[in-house]
């Protein structure tokens, strides 16, 4: 049988060895970041976490092998850590497992390529001297762009909430501060791997200065007292007039017996969180008239979660303040929306909103603080807590204590709701304020001007807690001057990468 010309010649193209080494080393980056976020909570691999992929990037001399092991390490990274976005598009969108996964898998591809770009441009920076300063100024510069180019949501800094330290950091960078020392830790790391001159570790040494940085508030006693309200209602209720009449009487009867519990102090406000439920404040009458009685008797205000709508008639994801005569104080609408939640991004148009609401969620235009009692409060909605810079604004605008009312139930029972926490702790010492939390079904939470967690209801359980807070009125480096630091991360990589220009390959 005559044999087909050029078939004995086909060959599988090779695959060097030191590409194979290196994409290894990459994996073991993106496996060591899963590990520093809830559930695992290593956070002692921060510091270390980029030094495998930083010493993959520095011995690739091609710049689309970097590129391809970065973006390997992202698909990775963001698999691990945002797996609960496959339940929530599979259950909650509607989509069925085989339309969730496949929506996933593209979302992974698409965010694994800012781990590309990283790994592609730090390979350059690597061989010069002063890589130890400029690659995290990279990574900082690359993980501000997040939020603005889509979906955002744990920096690699917020594995250091637990770390004293490191923390001092916040109130003056931000988050993004704690994410440039763990990523130049990781720069040494790999330039002792790599058996570099020495010298070029001299960097190294401006990281014990942070410990002539102010400590951290320390705890203190607070003087005020917030009802919180968890309802633990199902994402799968169909609503009908009955249920919703019954979830109205529970939360106002609930409300009620924990605001006038006997010998406990009035509390300054009762707030109901985000919920998957009708409570449509300005289009049911009835509910009105309850929600006013409750404040009336209770003699305190409510912050609650409703959906209001703009001037086209557009559903608003808003927060509602009532004051103790039952009137409207003020209204929040939520400006930053999620993504397949409250809007479909291009282009991923064919997703199904998770939100029962007919259309898409407009966002909110203006940063709002309230008058309550002589003091400023306000409120941010879920995921805006993962937006440094929008949580900051409610603090320069004077409010003396920050509210945050979420709905974690989409995230179903996976570790989804830790590391929201761990993002809201972040929030709350950036600006010095304390972050009072009401959830639907967990993690309901107190934390301090520290970023400590001074009271927690359990989660998964219907409960009304009464938690402390206090009101604060200074400002931190960060309030008054948002991601300075971002910005001043983002011209040093610049001029890293001008001055690397002859190392490009």
């Amino acid at each position: 049988m005559k044999e087909v010309s050029g078939i004995k010649n086909l060959r599988m193209p090779r695959v060097s060895p030191l590409l194979l080494r290196n994409l290894l080393l990459a994996l073991l980056t993106a496996v060591a970041l899963i590990l520093t976020v809830p559930r695992f909570d290593y956070f002692w691999l921060a510091p270390f976490a980029l030094a495998p992929l930083l010493v993959a990037v520095a011995r690739q001399p091609s710049f689309l092998h970097r590129a391809a092991l970065g973006w390997a390490a992202g698909i990775v990274y963001w698999f691990g850590v945002c797996y609960w976005i496959q339940f929530v598009l599979s259950v909650h969108g509607g989509m069925g497992e085989a339309g969730g996964w496949a929506t996933f898998l593209l979302f992974c591809l698409a965010k694994g390529l800012h781990m590309a770009l990283f790994a592609a441009l730090a390979g350059v920076i690597m061989r010069t001297a002063w890589a130890v300063p400029t690659v995290p100024a990279l990574w900082v510069a690359l993980e501000a762009t997040h939020g603005p180019l889509g979906f955002a949501w744990f920096a690699l800094g917020n594995a250091g909430v637990n770390l004293n330290l490191p923390m001092r950091l916040a109130p003056y960078t931000g988050v993004y501060g704690l994410s440039f020392v763990f990523a130049m830790m990781s720069a040494g790391v790999a330039v002792v791997l790599l058996r570099r001159p020495r010298g070029e570790l001299l960097w190294l040494l401006i990281l014990p200065l942070l410990i002539l940085l102010p400590s951290l508030p320390e705890p203190e006693r607070p003087q005020q007292t917030v009802v919180l309200v968890q309802p633990n209602l199902s994402m799968d209720v169909e609503w009908t007039s009955e249920s919703v009449e019954r979830l109205h009487r529970r939360l106002v009867s609930a409300s009620l017996e924990a605001a006038i519990q006997a010998g406990a102090p009035k509390p300054a406000l009762i707030v109901w969180p985000e919920v998957p439920a009708p409570l449509y404040f300005y289009e049911d009458a009835r509910f009105r008239d309850q929600v006013a009685t409750l404040t009336r008797v209770a003699r305190t205000g409510l912050l609650m979660g409703t959906v209001a709508r703009n001037q086209d008639g557009a559903p608003l994801n808003s927060a509602l303040l009532l004051s103790s005569a039952g009137e409207p104080v003020s209204r929040y609408d939520k400006i930053k929306l999620v993504p397949f939640g409250e809007f479909v991004p291009w282009p991923f148009d064919f997703v199904n909103q998770i939100s029962d609401e007919v259309g898409a969620f407009s966002p909110g235009r203006e940063v709002v603080v309230s008058r309550m009692d002589g003091h400023r409060i306000s409120t941010f909605i879920c995921y805006e807590s993962v937006f440094p810079n929008l949580v900051r604004r409610f603090a320069a605008a004077g409010a003396e204590v920050l509210f945050n009312i979420s709905n974690d139930g989409y995230f179903g029972t996976s570790a989804a709701r830790e590391q929201h926490l761990k993002i809201v702790r972040m929030r709350a010492a950036e600006n010095g304020r304390w972050i009072v939390r009401a959830t639907n079904n967990g993690i309901t939470a107190a934390i301090d001007p520290a970023g400590r967690i001074r009271a927690a209801a359990p989660s998964y359980r219907e409960t009304v807690e009464r938690m402390p807070f206090d009101y604060r009125s200074d400002l931190t480096v960060y309030t008054r001057y948002g991601d300075w630091f971002a910005w001043l991360c983002a011209l040093m990589a610049g001029l890293a990468l001008y001055l690397s220009r002859e190392y490009v390959t």
